[in-house]
């Protein structure tokens, strides 16, 4: 544990408590459930309503390699469907433990990987694939990201049936992303058969004032129900999503297991390319991942290790 303090009593555990377990049991009692699913603060951090099933504090001595038990890395540098310039890694110049954080570090080299693919580009890309997958629940993750023009760093999941189904009929969601050339806005979009790349369903977030996300960490989570997706910045409740989004003629396909992505890309058809304005290196720290399922059986929550 950080700081040698019990798991419970860590002050990052949960982002926005705003009233009592007692108060939100009252609530429960009178409110009908259509309300509640309005009111994600009465619920979106409590421990008798989330419990945690999946966490990564990323405790290990500084310097040291990410958790293989928990995480394993993309490699290479196809352009991964976006055009993008980097060959992901599993080096530790690319992600290592450091502090209790995880650093993900973009870095300008020219890198042959073992696809012999050369890029001028080096970044990291860990998932949980094969790992630790869920359906349904509230995936959470505190992050300090990067910035500047044709940087790309994402918080996000793909359905465990990739392989079989293929993209985007696995399903995907983006709990967090951001391009550099947008510091103070990041989006949360879900793909699949019909609604995917730029006609994916999305909304974002502005922080208030200019601010920019890469000047300080900030929480992003997603609540995902049957047949509804909530998704948050630092406890704010941004966007409601259910079937009714869909185009019509699509269908919904959040139902199964889907593993954790985090990643920062270079480059693509989204953010474009680094220009002279972008410093290198650049990196994302992320203080912790937790998933957390329905303390109530009800919600048919499943997980697979």
């Amino acid at each position: 544990m950080k700081n040698g303090k019990a798991f419970h009593l860590k002050p990052k555990l949960f982002a926005s408590i705003t009233i009592t377990g007692a108060l939100l049991s009252a609530w429960v009692a009178v409110l009908p459930s259509a309300f509640l699913a309005r009111c994600p603060t009465a619920f979106a951090s409590n421990p008798g309503v989330w419990s945690l099933v999946w966490r990564d504090e990323f405790d290990g001595p500084s310097g040291s390699a990410v958790d293989t038990s928990k995480w394993s890395f993309d490699v290479g540098g196809k352009g991964w469907g976006n055009n993008e310039l980097e060959t992901y890694t599993n080096r530790a110049a690319n992600a290592h433990v450091e502090g209790g954080l995880l650093v993900i570090k973009a870095l300008k080299e020219t890198f042959t990987g073992p696809d012999n693919i050369t890029r001028n580009y080096t970044s990291a890309r860990l998932l949980t694939k094969n790992k630790f997958s869920q359906a349904y629940g509230r995936f959470e993750a505190r992050i300090k990201i990067p910035y500047g023009q044709g940087i790309w760093p994402a918080f996000w999941m793909l359905g465990n049936n990739i392989d079989t189904a293929h993209w985007p009929n696995c399903g995907e969601i983006d709990i967090m992303e951001n391009i550099g050339k947008e510091p103070s806005i990041v989006h949360g979009t879900f793909h699949g058969p019909g609604y995917s790349g730029g006609s994916g369903v999305s909304a974002s977030y502005t922080l208030p004032n200019g601010r920019k996300f890469s000047d300080d960490f900030h929480t992003f989570a997603i609540e995902w129900e049957p047949n509804v997706m909530r998704f948050y910045v630092d406890g704010h409740l941004y966007k409601t999503r259910t079937p009714a989004d869909l185009p019509a003629g699509t269908s919904w396909v959040f139902d199964h297991p889907f593993f954790i992505i985090l990643n920062v890309a270079v480059g693509g058809g989204w953010p474009g390319n680094p220009d002279a304005t972008t410093v290198f290196p650049q990196q994302m720290l992320v203080d912790y991942v937790r998933v957390y399922q329905r303390s109530t059986s009800s919600n048919r929550v499943r997980a697979v290790l």
